[in-house]
């Protein structure tokens, strides 16, 4: 089964553009560790999700392009072709010549109703050509004006238009220093539009992904670049085949819908966060061996302490007991920091997958009470190595990791509003102080929610 990729304003198509390029480095790696006919299944299923073939012989990127400004589109396509290994169909794209001057109003009220039907039609065709639709993958940043606010839009057009096809948005967190005054504003109206209309919100932010950069790639001029292929490895060792049960070699067939069913019992419930392990450059890697247990007790570690990566993980950080009263539990949570999932999919790729133990994830102390592991933990395997390491191991995690970042934007933007800054930049596109309000309660909702899986 096929996903469609919307790659949204200068963020998503320049993040589109490396996920399609890891994905396709990756299929096409001869070092996979496994056998000739496995690799060839593999990169079969990676072709029939993300790509489809040309008359030529050169795979196309199933992905549809928008952005209000030619200048990042018509540079992604132009490297895109330039690679010789992939590109983006001919018809792929929708760009104009004004953008969003970084207000989501604009996005989703001028631009997303003046060209609907283009976007529209262009999803459509590209929707048409898959056997078989698993679903849609949005990239989108939240801060700005045309991946926030045309990105919403689009999202409950799709949600409108293919009720029945899974939507997962992988949105990108502002830093907390942002550029944007009113990045704060952007990011929940986005966020407060997307629960309602979309199935699952990926999250990276920005600030931890530049730590990876920093630390444990130890790069020192960090670009977009290097930012946006940190995440591009992320997002592929979660979306390349893993095979579809446990003794099986065949490939999942559905995996948005794998994804969802592990990952979201409830839609009250939709923030998705992913860590990776090992994450390191070339050069410390030519010295590096991981044993399973190893990579697993470091990644279970950086789940309860709530670390975005293996250096500088909080090793006090312990699960509450499960015999301790709610209250007690309470205040271990509050103490320790300790971080609650409601669900995890541990990801593994690589030699002796299936000697990895993964007791260790099952503990009911991880989980919040109202859900039994058994239906909370998932683990997806597979012997083909991924990207440049001999072992892998990836976390999705629905879990209380966002708590904090959430709560302080909406403090931020609840200051703002409180003294009417900015608001009337909004209100002449039609977006009135009610929007607002409707966004404030709905993420207030979210954050008590998530607070409340600890007790």
């Amino acid at each position: 089964m096929s996903i469609v990729t919307v790659q949204l304003g200068q963020c998503g198509n320049q993040i589109g553009f490396e996920v399609f390029d890891a994905l396709f480095s990756d299929s096409h790696c001869p070092q996979g560790l496994c056998s000739k006919r496995e690799n060839e299944a593999y990169q079969a299923s990676c072709k029939e999700r993300f790509f489809s073939e040309e008359e030529n012989g050169v795979p196309i990127a199933r992905a549809v392009l928008v952005d209000m400004e030619p200048k990042v589109i018509n540079q992604t396509l132009s490297k895109a072709a330039h690679s010789g290994r992939w590109k983006y169909g001919q018809h792929s794209c929708f760009c104009q010549k004004q953008g969003s001057g970084n207000n989501w109003a604009y996005g989703y009220s001028v631009h997303g109703p003046r060209h609907e039907e283009s976007i529209m039609n262009l999803i459509q065709k590209e929707v048409e050509k898959c056997d078989s639709l698993n679903g849609f993958f949005i990239i989108m940043s939240m801060a700005g004006g045309t991946g926030s606010g045309l990105g919403a839009f689009v999202t409950q057009n799709l949600q409108d238009q293919y009720s029945n096809s899974l939507k997962m948005n992988q949105i990108i967190w502002p830093y907390g220093t942002g550029e944007v005054i009113v990045q704060n504003y952007n990011s929940i109206l986005t966020l407060s539009h997307l629960y309602r209309s979309s199935d699952a919100l990926l999250v990276h932010e920005n600030d931890a992904v530049h730590k990876i950069c920093a630390k444990l790639m130890n790069i020192k001029q960090i670009s977009f670049r290097d930012i946006n292929q940190v995440l591009a490895h992320q997002l592929g060792s979660v979306f390349q085949p893993t095979y579809s049960g446990e003794g099986s070699f065949h490939y999942r067939r559905n995996p948005l819908g794998d994804l969802m069913e592990n990952l979201v019992p409830h839609p009250e419930f939709k923030m998705l966060g992913v860590r990776n392990i090992p994450q390191m450059s070339e050069n410390s890697l030519a010295y590096s061996t991981f044993t399973w247990a190893g990579l697993l007790k470091h990644l279970r570690q950086m789940l309860i302490s709530n670390a975005k990566m293996e250096e500088g993980i909080d090793w006090q950080v312990r699960p509450p007991l499960s015999g301790l009263p709610t209250r007690g539990k309470m205040s271990l949570n509050k103490e320790f920091h300790f971080n609650t999932s409601i669900a995890n999919l541990v990801i593994l790729r690589g030699k002796d997958v299936h000697s990895a133990e993964l007791g260790a994830f099952k503990d009911p102390a991880l989980y919040t009470s109202w859900l039994e592991p058994v239906h909370a933990f998932s683990v997806w395997k597979t012997q083909r190595a991924f990207s440049k390491y001999e072992k892998s191991a990836a976390l999705v995690s629905n879990s209380q990791f966002l708590v904090k970042p959430l709560d302080t934007i909406v403090g931020k933007a609840w200051n703002m509003f409180a003294s009417k800054a900015y608001i009337h930049q909004y209100t002449k596109f039609g977006i009135e102080e009610e929007d607002f309000l409707d966004s404030f309660t709905l993420l207030e909702q979210v954050i008590a929610s998530y607070c409340n899986l600890g007790f």
